[in-house]
């Protein structure tokens, strides 16, 4: 399986501007720049991206895991924040809120270990990961 998007930059690194598309088209020329990327301009950016990567990916990984214990989550709620520090992403933080019928506390425990040990994304990511889990 391969996977791909396009990234287009025309003009300089601060006043220029960009366009993102993705494979599947979710991003179709969605538009991006210095001030969406580095102030609170409108459009997305690579580290928001990286942010709904390692969410989708760490949700989708902790059902599977559940999954081969046993165990069908009603809900997986993870929130992202990744944070650039010195021209560097430096942390993913993620907040993880789960609703997992039947399950105690020490199995899902061990359930995110494993998750966070096996997550694709977490595992791509060569920075420091911090979390908040609660069991619902």
């Amino acid at each position: 399986m391969k996977r791909n998007a396009t990234a287009v930059w025309n003009g300089t690194g601060k006043e220029g501007t960009g366009h993102l598309t993705t494979q599947s088209t979710t991003l179709s020329e969605t538009q991006y720049s210095f001030n969406s990327r580095f102030a609170e301009g409108v459009g997305t950016n690579p580290e928001e991206l990286v942010a709904a990567a390692h969410a989708g990916c760490f949700a989708m990984k902790m059902s599977f895991v559940l999954n081969a214990a046993g165990f069908t989550a009603d809900t997986i709620n993870v929130n992202c924040t990744i944070t650039m520090e010195g021209g560097a992403l430096t942390n993913a933080h993620l907040v993880v809120t789960a609703t997992v019928p039947g399950i105690d506390q020490a199995k899902f425990d061990e359930c995110m270990e494993d998750v966070k040990a096996n997550c694709l994304i977490s595992k791509l990511l060569n920075i420091d990961k911090t979390y908040e889990v609660s069991l619902n």
